[in-house]
């Protein structure tokens, strides 16, 4: 590079420093500034001559993360000084101690959670969710650890164009997967907001592509609307001598997503594209009942739909979320979203935690957000659960929708929707729920099992002659329950499983076969157990037989063990059990030929975007890039993930779902059948229509040869009279085998 471009560069980066200096929070010190500046002129020595994939200078990432901590999460001084550090001790030679002994504990124990781990020595373990779950350890002694990495994790998605293909879909599914549904459970609503944008738009592409245009087409009559919406409000409010701004914003391109495929509708179906979001500059103490004044002069003007009013405000939401929403209808007969709050519930909800900490008095009891955070650090108190199975409870803890309940001393407690009795008995104390015999939801006598809903008060019957049974894993859903269930079945399970070892010992020293590490991994494989503690409990349970054990030592004589290496970790072939389809897909960047399996959840057909995953008992699966379990694959087992193409368009006959609905008349059946029998030749291999009150919703599933081929089918039958939509449809089977 010239001096020219060295120099400009040099320029851009004072520029970018000055940038962040000028969003810390007013409250920033001299003394503050002079630190940051010193962790400033750190990284820029530590991250020297180091480019990112764009090709900028590496330093242009640790100041953007400061950045969007300074000025979208509204963190302080410490928080900069970490962001700006937060790659230091992973990529150069500063040491942790370094660290400490330049800028203090805190900061090192920040960057110590920031810091990934360089070695997992359990190879089944996602890399990325052992972590995830580093990180999270340091949640209960430091939230700003997770605010930093969310902002680290926002920088590298607005960045994510410079990563090839692969990469894009694996930072995406994990950011879809797992920190967007954290930021929204921390209250970060503006960054979950674009993240969930961010990772639809690597993961589905055309997706994104095509609502993000037509929400550009609608922006011009969307703002007149909103302007002729909000006029005589706006009049009302001044006259009343109430301070408040109004302010309209579109729905986030992923929400509308959402909504067109739980809803099952069409983008110019959606009516509430848009939220009108009115704010009042109010004191705290007077915030709620100018709230409900502003709601009460809202719905003068127009009909509220009493369905949808959500009162955040008496009681707010889990992470701190605080205001009152309404759905109103307005002119044009088109539903309006109105979002009432106050400055101070503004911030809340714009900067998440921060904010809230900033507000919290010394004297006031811990929040729902901080209850929350002191049962993610009990979910990390439990060393058998390995990561994978943590970051699968950690997501339950991610809910959308909660419910309200009360003890019988009348203690308000916060659960997710679909929360069963039990799951209450443990959100009480775990003994209680691990001694729960019986339960009365509103004085009367309930299964476990029953299902709460909100308002319920709820009594817990124990008994010390109770324990946790497999059978309460069926019906419990939050993951401190589930955490608690699965950690007393383990005790009891590691009881039966010792004893197991000492009779697998003496079993197969009879057959002159000696129990030693790599012994250990043969029997796990031949008996398909995850674990040595899986191994040994079934030995403990009966459930291997001495036959069993002998076929074990016939093959390992017979030289099995090399047999079973390959099929795990797939030199070569896999032994699939349907029919191999030859060279149909090949595999990686050399186009390998491997055997393979179609996955019964999508069952992609030529012309789709797939991609092959290693499961341990099925070889190489192949799923299509719009498989619903794609982004939870991506997410947890990159490492098992293969590049996979098409080679050939041969006539060979591939299974595909579409659902069809429209308007219900006689012959319709038939009309369809014909088209895709008669005219197009094809092979209905199941049929399921039903009609409701005149509209009918249908699952076809046929034998086609691609993509191309369906495309022909759809577009013929969409020609129909009476039929509305017709898609593409997918299972979503969460028992994969991985």
């Amino acid at each position: 590079m010239n001096p020219l471009e060295l120099e400009k560069e040099k320029k851009e980066i004072i520029n970018k420093y000055r940038t962040l200096l000028r969003s810390c929070p007013s409250k920033t010190s001299q003394k503050d500034k002079k630190l940051i500046r010193k962790a400033f002129n750190l990284a820029v020595k530590a991250h020297e001559d180091v480019r990112r994939k764009s090709g900028e200078p590496y330093i242009f990432h640790p100041l953007a993360v400061a950045q969007i901590c300074a000025k979208e999460i509204g963190l302080g001084t410490t928080s900069i000084i970490s962001a700006l550090l937060h790659d230091v001790v992973e990529d150069s030679d500063y040491t942790l101690k370094d660290i400490r002994d330049l800028f203090g504990s805190k900061t090192a124990k920040i960057i110590d959670g920031l810091t990934k781990i360089s070695e997992v020595f359990d190879k089944n373990v996602s890399l990325q969710a052992e972590n995830f779950r580093k990180m999270l350890l340091t949640l209960s002694d430091d939230i700003r650890v997770i605010l930093i990495k969310l902002a680290d994790r926002l920088h590298n998605m607005r960045t994510l164009d410079a990563m090839t293909k692969m990469k894009q879909l694996k930072i995406a599914s994990e950011t879809l997967y797992l920190y967007a549904p954290l930021a929204h459970r921390l209250g970060l609503y503006t960054l979950k907001t674009e993240l969930e944008d961010l990772g639809l738009k690597f993961t589905k592409p055309e997706v994104y592509k095509a609502i993000s245009i037509k929400l550009n087409e609608t922006k011009l009559s969307r703002n007149k609307y909103i302007n002729k919406f909000s006029s005589p409000i706006k009049n009302v409010l001044k006259a009343e001598g109430i301070k408040s701004y109004i302010k309209g914003r579109p729905k986030s391109i992923y929400s509308i997503r959402e909504k067109i495929i739980n809803k099952g509708v069409t983008f110019d179906n959606i009516f509430d594209k848009f939220a009108v979001r009115i704010i009042v500059d109010s004191s705290i103490t007077n915030e709620k009942a100018d709230c409900w004044k502003i709601y009460s002069i809202v719905t003068d003007f127009y009909k509220p739909n009493p369905d949808r009013l959500r009162d955040w405000i008496s009681t707010p939401k889990p992470n701190g979320y605080e205001a009152l929403h309404t759905t109103v209808l307005g002119d044009e007969g088109k539903w309006v979203e109105v979002q009432i709050r106050s400055k101070r519930m503004d911030e809340i909800a714009e900067k998440g935690y921060a904010a809230h900490w900033n507000y919290k008095h010394k004297d006031e009891k811990d929040s729902s957000l901080d209850s929350w955070i002191k049962r993610i650090s009990e979910l990390l108190e439990n060393p058998d659960s390995n990561a994978i199975d943590f970051i699968d409870d950690f997501k339950l803890n991610l809910f959308l929708g909660e419910i309200y309940v009360f003890t019988p001393a009348g203690e308000l407690k916060t659960l997710p929707k679909g929360a069963s009795a039990l799951d209450f008995a443990f959100e009480i104390h775990t003994e209680i729920g691990s001694n729960c015999m019986g339960v009365k939801v509103n004085g009367k006598l309930v299964a476990l099992s029953h299902v709460l809903n909100s308002g319920d008060h709820v009594e817990i019957i124990t008994s010390k002659k109770q324990s946790p049974k497999k059978d309460w894993l069926r019906f419990v859903v939050t993951s401190l329950a589930k955490s608690k269930i699965k950690s007393a079945l383990k005790k009891e399970k590691k009881i039966i499983a010792n004893e197991g070892k000492e009779l697998a010992q003496r079993k197969l020293r009879q057959l002159r076969v000696k129990i030693n590490h790599q012994t250990e991994n043969e029997l796990a494989k031949f008996f398909n157990c995850r674990s040595s503690l899986d191994l040994y409990y079934r030995f403990g349970s009966g459930e291997i037989s001495n036959s069993e054990i002998k076929e074990y030592v016939k093959l390992k004589n017979s030289g099995w063990y090399q047999t079973i290496k390959n099929k795990i970790y797939g030199k070569n072939k896999f032994t699939p059990s349907t029919k191999f389809l030859g060279d149909l897909i090949v595999f990686n960047e050399d186009d390998d030929i491997l055997e393979y399996k179609i996955a019964q959840c999508c069952n992609p057909i030529p012309g789709d975007e797939i991609f092959g995953f290693l499961s341990v008992e099925e070889g190489i699966k192949v799923h299509a890039d719009q498989c619903p379990n794609s982004i939870e694959l991506r997410a947890n087992y990159s490492y098992r993930i293969l590049n996979a193409k098409w080679t050939l368009k041969e006539n060979l006959d591939f299974l595909a779902n579409i659902k069809i609905n429209g308007i219900d008349s006689v012959g319709l059946i038939n009309r369809i059948t014909e088209i895709i029998s008669k005219q197009m030749h094809v092979n209905i291999k199941a049929i399921n229509v039903v009609g409701d009150d005149g509209i009918f919703d249908g699952e076809i599933t046929l034998k086609v040869h691609n993509e191309n081929f369906l495309n022909q089918v759809t577009s013929k039958l969409k020609k129909i009279e009476g039929i509305d939509e017709i898609s593409r449809t997918y299972k979503h089977n969460k028992n994969i085998k991985i």
